[in-house]
């Protein structure tokens, strides 16, 4: 006759062993407060970076623009002398300014993804998560600003290829990474609270457009600030682009740059543009 098989142990006898059985009765407690902000913002970033994986495309058609200017733009007027840089080549000193340019391209057009991650369904399920709305931004923005980075290196490889004369300072390149970052991320932003907005993909393209080149060109990315007209120095003034591209400037070159007024600029700036798109997020999702 075959024995009765053995009563399991109460869950009191079993409690304090390795690979006890309590998390089926009692849930691990959740992070919260300060803690959730940091993982749900690393997570996000690293999904949107998954993207990456499966299509490199965008990386790679991105990249002719930027070596279009530097091989024509920069190379034409770095011959007749036009602008003047402070002694410089102009291909060295416009080299900055395309990376930002490049960096604010791939950010300005990040709403488009958002509203179509609203339409296919996305957005609404990740809003009923806990995950808080800043949390949300705040990692796509900082997606945007890794996507830009990868973007600025190819600009500096193309760039030392021309003969720019730059700087390999480790951490004057981490900085320049710092500030490809941060203004990414305003821009990202920017183009988020805009698709919070105007809530469809075709006016927010129109939108993007109106307004990149003013940005790029409102800037000191081309031409230093000097040789503007009065109201354009007031543009360039209150652009964020004007403050990376001088702190992009100061490091590579060694050029006179304001540093801790351009990282606070920009500091300031994509705080702000993470707590206007998450205010429109809700009304993105309806």
């Amino acid at each position: 006759m075959s024995e009765a098989p053995a009563v399991p142990l109460p869950a009191s006898a079993e409690s304090g062993r390795p690979g006890s059985l309590d998390l089926l009765v009692v849930p691990p407690s959740a992070r919260t407060g300060w803690r959730l902000l940091p993982a749900r913002v690393a997570a996000l970033c690293a999904v949107e970076l998954q993207k990456l994986r499966h299509d490199r495309t965008e990386l790679y058609t991105r990249a002719i623009q930027p070596a279009l200017w530097l091989l024509i733009f920069g190379e034409t007027f770095t011959r007749i002398h036009a602008i003047p840089t402070g002694g410089i080549p102009y291909i060295d000193y416009l080299a900055p300014g395309i990376i930002a340019q490049s960096a604010m391209f791939i950010a300005i057009f990040y709403g488009i993804m958002i509203i179509w991650e609203r339409d296919a369904g996305i957005l609404t399920k990740l809003l009923v998560t806990p995950t808080p709305r800043s949390a949300l931004i705040t990692g796509k923005a900082f997606a945007a600003g890794v996507k830009a980075l990868i973007q600025a290196v190819v600009v500096v490889v193309i760039a030392a290829l021309l003969g720019v004369a730059m700087t390999w300072n480790p951490l004057r390149l981490l900085g320049v990474a710092v500030a490809v970052v941060l203004g990414s991320a305003f821009f990202s932003c920017l183009s988020m609270t805009i698709a919070g907005i105007v809530l469809t993909r075709d006016r927010l393209m129109g939108i993007g457009q109106a307004i990149t080149m003013p940005l790029f060109f409102g800037s000191n990315a081309l031409y230093p600030v000097a040789v503007m007209p009065g109201w354009l120095q007031a543009v360039s003034l209150v652009n964020p682009l004007s403050y990376q591209v001088d702190a992009l400037r100061g490091l590579l070159l060694g050029t006179p740059a304001h540093l801790p007024l351009d990282y606070g600029v920009l500091t300031v700036a994509a705080a702000l543009g993470v707590w206007s798109a998450s205010s429109l997020l809700g009304r993105l999702a309806r």
